[in-house]
C-alpha cells in the first residue's frame, strides 16, 4: 500500500538547550497529529537579552502520515 504524507515546520523553545526546543516542538506536535515520522532539525538559533542566552530555538520540518 502506498502512502502520503505531509511535511510541516515547527519552532520549539527551551531555556535549558537545543535538544529540548526540538524535543518541545515533537512532542507537543505529537498531541494532535497521529503517525508522526521523521523530524529534521533545519535551523538552531537563541533569543539574547541584556547579553545573555534567554532561550534556545529549533525549528524542526516533520513529517505525518496524511489522512484523508
Amino acid at each position: 500500500m502506498e502512502s502520503t504524507y505531509k511535511i510541516i515546520e515547527l519552532v520549539g523553545t527551551s531555556k535549558v538547550s537545543w535538544e529540548d526546543a526540538a524535543k518541545n516542538a515533537v512532542e507537543m506536535a505529537g498531541k494532535s497529529l497521529t503517525d508522526l515520522r521523521i523530524a529534521e532539525i533545519v535551523k538552531l538559533d537563541m533569543t539574547v537579552e541584556k547579553g545573555t542566552v534567554a532561550s534556545y530555538r529549533a525549528r524542526v520540518s516533520l513529517s505525518f502520515k496524511y489522512q484523508e
